[in-house]
């Protein structure tokens, strides 16, 4: 029987026991928000007054559960399924999608595309291509993340998807409105890190259950793949994980999180997921944050340790960077922010950008940085997939329709020479027929061809 949680003081908060993702049956999708969403004009405008005023800084945050390397694990969010896990492992792969910025203030429409074409990865014949979670880059709530507006934009939107749901805190998760009284990060917390496996009133009758993350930043574990996961804290631009007002916890915690992937030789793919991008293209450079970067390469530098992969949100639109180390290594930076909230033009009024563009040249301490290509019409998402020896990122626009299986975009990163490389799939049905007719011609080549000539083809089981 479920219980009242004791913890959060709210008696419409009902403890279960174990995690709930999906509704068990599908229902239509929302066409209106229930919660009406006056406009934030008002707010900003003190805002951008305390903005003026220098009044407006990063916030303090509270500490995770779990020490100075916070660990989630994929057995954990699945309630203790080490069979899922056993599953994953033998299928020698692991498949998840990624998205920013799927809060919206006006309705569900946009966030509705990209969430019914996540659905339908579901529907693969083959199960090791299925999603096994999501994880989402930030901004889940517009414009300043309070409870009233979590079933709308998040649980009502996610209904039916049936994985888990992991995120990092974004911006507008964090930000306090002057003319509210809300918390910074409260609602975030409540849905994203709860202790045990609750169903919150911001629900609204919906199955899911709140994420049990032990913080804002933590390492999330599953096979094939470690996610380290940063809060990039409330201001529009840039993004700051750490300063003498909020501490250095966060760099304290990449350096015990990249130590310990260097001490027990972790051989998957290592990915970074914050909400501001380190770099961004076009008029505004939205999110462009030097100085986080450069915190968390000092960090990646004196550890030995840098990621295979880099994802963020904030700019409301897609772009994807290659940066050729001084090594020759690369690392891809993807954005991904055009997950339902106004989709953002890299250029206004001017030409559209030609890629390849150099975003920043090679020189002496610093990187080659590339925008390889970008998409700032449509909304969207990431299929991530990893095995043993590859991290492959897809782009999948929502505009594509369900029936398309093919990305706009993607990129592969060889796990070994942590270079740029063709993606290599795993084995599937056709394969293995494959396999069968070319050891049929090899042991029988007259019957095959006798076969052939009479319009009959081998199968596995000739």
């Amino acid at each position: 029987m479920a219980k009242k949680s004791s913890s959060s003081g709210n008696a419409s908060d009902r403890e279960i026991g174990h995690p709930v993702f999906g509704q068990p049956e599908p229902t239509p999708d929302p066409t209106t928000f229930k919660v009406h969403h006056p406009s934030d004009g008002p707010a900003y405008a003190e805002i951008d007054r305390l903005n003026k005023l220098h009044k407006i800084e990063p916030m303090p945050f509270p500490a995770p559960r779990g020490g100075r390397e916070p660990v989630l694990t994929l057995e954990q969010v699945f309630g203790g399924n080490q069979k899922a896990i056993d599953a994953i492992e033998a299928a020698g792969q692991i498949v998840f999608h990624a998205t920013g910025d799927c809060g919206s203030t006006v309705g569900p429409r946009h966030q509705n595309e990209v969430v019914d074409k996540m659905m339908t990865d579901f529907q693969d014949e083959q199960p090791i291509e299925k999603p096994q979670f999501n994880f989402l880059l930030g901004d889940i709530v517009y414009s300043f993340g309070e409870r009233q507006y979590y079933f709308d934009q998040f649980y009502d939107p996610y209904r039916d998807y049936p994985a888990p749901v992991l995120a990092v805190a974004g911006n507008h998760d964090g930000m306090i409105s002057p003319l509210a009284h809300e918390k910074g990060l409260q609602a975030f917390l409540r849905n994203f890190c709860a202790e045990k496996f609750v169903v919150r009133q911001e629900a609204g009758g919906l199955s899911r259950t709140a994420q049990i993350q032990p913080g804002v930043f933590f390492t999330f574990e599953a096979p094939f793949l470690r996610v380290i996961a940063l809060y990039s804290n409330t201001l529009e631009d840039p993004g700051v994980i750490a300063n003498d007002k909020i501490g250095k916890s966060q760099l304290t915690f990449l350096e015990e999180a990249l130590g310990r992937i260097k001490r027990e030789s972790f051989g998957g793919a290592v990915l970074f997921a914050h909400h501001h991008p380190p770099f961004t293209a076009g008029n505004s450079r939205h999110g462009w944050s030097e100085e986080m970067q450069a915190q968390i390469d000092a960090v990646c530098n004196k550890a030995g340790v840098w990621p295979h992969a880099d994802l963020a949100g904030h700019a409301h639109n897609y772009q994807r960077f290659t940066r050729t180390r001084n090594d020759g290594t690369q690392i891809p930076y993807v954005v991904c922010g055009n997950g339902g909230h106004n989709v953002i033009r890299l250029t206004r009024g001017g030409p559209p950008i030609r890629t390849p563009k150099h975003i920043q040249e090679a020189a002496a301490g610093s990187d080659l940085v590339v925008l390889e290509n970008y998409d700032d019409q449509n909304y969207g998402y990431l299929r991530i997939v990893a095995t043993n020896s590859q991290l492959r990122i897809e782009y999948h626009p929502a505009a594509d329709g369900g029936r398309t299986k093919t990305p706009d975009d993607a990129v592969t990163v060889d796990l070994s020479t942590r270079k740029l490389t063709h993606y290599l799939p795993k084995d599937s049905n056709a394969t293995a027929e494959r396999t069968a007719v070319r050891k049929l011609a090899a042991d029988s080549p007259l019957k095959l061809s006798s076969n052939r000539s009479k319009g009959i083809v081998a199968g596995p089981g000739a």
